[in-house]
């Protein structure tokens, strides 16, 4: 087809669309369904303790440094594929490949096991590691795609439409879930026991089966999500242009040259103090944002009286609902606001706003405590991502090689995101309890405050 012109509805609603595809997986895998099914691997143990890689981990410190080991693999090779990308022209082509082995990583996940934590692992680390890569070159096409004063509302947009089709996804995979019998999964228990057991046994036995069809629902919605990340991609990967090739093969120079531009673009920042100086914040706040959204489910499940199983896995994945309904509007008055007040003023308020739930959340031990956090999550997950991607792209000078630029932001994200994790992951190692490690992401947010007032209003 032929190419569209920049700024274009198609296209911008094209790039968005990917969000609506890739956004299942930030959802069920990485926020509701997976924690509560790897928390359940652990429920007949006193204490959640699992051996790998030689040592032995508490749970949730375990799947966090495996988290941070995946980001920090990001950060180092997402410079040297942009540097490819650029050169060859074409980010499509490695867009798709962190796609598929990010939905490939998910169906995997249906064999995840104790028994084989390490081949589990690597699902979990494939599922992780194609979602943030693919992101890369999503965010890089961006200032290629659409106008400035069109990148706010395509942004928030963007992330609208995928917490949108994730929640329709989500619902289908709760209802497996809490009814699993109604699609067909095996609830039944043995003649012999409905005629000679208890009433107490008939029941025992009854729970159990509907625990073990649950878990087995739980491992087919890792699939829905592999499935749907792959076929809706497509309309997204078939719109996008390719990019212009420069030619020639790919050579060691070519190899690493996304280092050389990250070097380029970190010294052309010296002479560019406003997007120097947010970057600086962008790097520290978001290490505290992101860990909190990939710990808080597990937070929840650990630190949370929800009163029996079943009433957890309700509560978790309910909870994680209200987040993505809430957060649409969260990104449309966000979107609004800063158009209004100015994109910093939003952001410092924003980060205001998670020092808070901080706080809120080492005190909290209630359901309808956590339902209250989750609702106020929701409001302001969407507008700092949103808002911080869309910043960065309006604080760009003119150039055309916005990957490089891009690889930069991305590298400053998922370093940022492993220094947080591994912080978070040792405090919780260490005391035993996840409720210390989120009161120091309090730490963060105040020095990403000051450092975002610091940012110029003009650039120099």
């Amino acid at each position: 087809m032929d190419q569209l012109q920049k700024g274009s509805k198609k296209l911008l609603n094209a790039w968005a669309f990917y969000d609506w595809a890739n956004s299942v997986y930030t959802l069920t895998i990485a926020s509701s369904i997976f924690p509560i099914f790897y928390s359940a691997l652990f429920v007949s143990q006193v204490e959640k303790n699992v051996s790998a890689f030689g040592m032995v981990f508490k749970s949730t410190a375990l799947i966090t440094y495996v988290t941070a080991f995946t980001f920090l693999i990001v950060a180092i090779f997402s410079p040297i594929l942009s540097g490819i990308a650029d050169y060859v022209g074409n980010k499509k082509i490695f867009m798709k490949f962190f796609c598929y082995v990010g939905a490939l990583g998910c169906i995997g996940l249906y064999w995840f096991s104790l028994e084989n934590i390490h081949l589990s692992l690597l699902f979990y680390f494939m599922g992780l590691i194609g979602y943030w890569g693919s992101l890369v070159f999503y965010n890089s096409y961006l200032p290629d795609i659409a106008f400035p004063e069109q990148q706010d509302s395509i942004s928030a947009k963007g992330f609208s439409m995928g917490y949108l089709g994730s929640v329709l996804l989500l619902i289908l995979n709760l209802a497996m879930v809490m009814f699993p019998n109604f699609f067909g999964f095996d609830i039944s228990i043995s003649k012999a026991l409905l005629e000679t057991g208890t009433e107490k046994e008939i029941a025992e036995a009854l729970k159990e089966a509907k625990n073990s069809a649950s878990f087995e629902a739980m491992r087919i919605s890792f699939i829905t999500v592999g499935l749907w990340w792959i076929i809706f991609s497509q309309y997204t990967f078939y719109i996008l242009p390719k990019g212009i090739s420069k030619g020639g093969k790919v050579t060691k120079d070519v190899v690493f040259n996304g280092l050389k531009e990250l070097k380029q673009v970190w010294l052309q920042l010296k002479q560019n103090l406003r997007l120097k100086r947010y970057l600086v914040a962008f790097f520290v706040f978001s290490m505290a944002v992101q860990t909190i959204m990939l710990v808080a489910v597990y937070f929840g499940e650990e630190e949370i009286a929800w009163g029996g199983a079943d009433a957890k896995t309700f509560g978790l994945i309910s909870s994680i609902l209200i987040i993505q309904v809430v957060a649409i509007l969260g990104a449309f008055l966000t979107s609004r606001a800063s158009a209004k007040f100015g994109n910093i003023k939003t952001l410092i308020v924003i980060n205001f706003f998670w020092m808070g739930l901080c706080f809120y959340a080492y005190f909290m031990v209630t359901a309808m405590q956590f339902y209250f956090a989750a609702s106020l999550v929701g409001l302001v997950m969407g507008g700092v991502q949103s808002l911080a991607r869309s910043t960065y792209s309006k604080f760009l000078p003119e150039t055309e090689d916005t990957t490089s630029y891009f690889s930069f932001y991305d590298v400053a994200e998922k370093i940022g995101i492993v220094i947080g994790m591994v912080i978070f992951a040792t405090i919780d190692q260490l005391t035993g309890s996840m409720r210390n490690a989120i009161l120091f992401l309090v730490v963060f947010f105040i020095a990403g405050i000051l450092l975002l007032f610091r940012v110029p209003k003009e650039a120099n």
